[in-house]
């Protein structure tokens, strides 16, 4: 997938996808493409935990080399017109395996979503001392729309602009897109401290999100261009966050 900015295509260093899932089998990185000996002795010497965090990183490895390759196809002929059995043969594994490691179609083309399911949770857990939990939610959104962060909309690089409008020319996709932050609300609610409260305040912030960032994606597809949208994200997003401090009504209103 392409939610990153990188370009979609084939898994490892050379392309394949099969050789990226082969690799991942084998227990060598896909990308560091170092000798098998040598992961082997690195292994032996490391604590429990870093071979755990290896193994899961041979997994990602893994799962975005068929997902990229699936975006390639997805792209080229439509989503509705690739099927899963042809991307499992690109992958060289068969449609049970693919379904292993993706439980439905779009999941090959949403799984960076899947990447970033907890980040507005991650961003609250990991704020500064003495920053509220809106607050660091408010200068991590900034500061992606400084960068031009696919998921804040800002991007117009041409590889995010066609994978946004596969995205949402397509309505099994963006129905399966709202599963993915529904789960992003959950892990906010929890990061809040859970509750009805933290429930009420997750939807909201997850939803404000959402809305700027499709205002933005909406801009920039009827032809502007990142750099002219950005000073208007900016004022939409500073509005949105005050109406997250101060509520629908102003306080003591009947």
């Amino acid at each position: 997938m392409v939610m990153s900015g990188e370009k979609a295509g084939g898994g490892n260093g050379n392309g394949s996808v099969a050789g990226a899932v082969e690799e991942e089998r084998a227990g060598v990185s896909a990308s560091a493409q170092v000798p098998a000996s040598a992961v082997a002795q690195a292994s032996a010497q490391a604590p429990a935990q870093a071979r755990v965090s290896l193994r899961e990183r041979k997994k990602q490895l893994t799962y975005r080399a068929i997902s990229d390759a699936a975006v390639a196809m997805f792209l080229e002929r439509g989503f509705d017109k690739v099927s899963v059995a042809e991307v499992a043969a690109a992958a060289d594994i068969s449609k049970p395996t693919l379904f292993r490691y993706f439980p439905a179609k779009e999941d090959l083309a949403l799984h960076r979503f899947a990447d970033r399911e907890d980040e507005a949770a991650r961003v609250v857990g990991g704020r500064a001392p003495g920053a509220s939990p809106l607050e660091a939610l408010r200068r991590h959104f900034l500061a992606g729309l400084d960068r031009r962060d696919p998921a804040t909309g800002l991007c117009d690089a041409p590889q995010v602009l066609a994978f946004h409008r596969l995205l949402y020319g397509t309505p099994s996709l963006v129905a399966r897109l709202y599963a993915y932050q529904g789960r992003s609300e959950a892990a906010l609610a929890r990061a809040l401290g859970g509750g009805v409260t933290a429930r009420l305040a997750a939807g909201q912030v997850i939803a404000v999100l959402r809305i700027l960032a499709e205002e933005n994606w909406r801009r920039i597809d009827a032809g502007e261009s990142a750099d002219r949208v950005y000073a208007g994200a900016v004022q939409a997003a500073e509005e949105a966050f005050v109406q997250l401090r101060s509520g629908l009504e102003p306080e003591g209103r009947g």
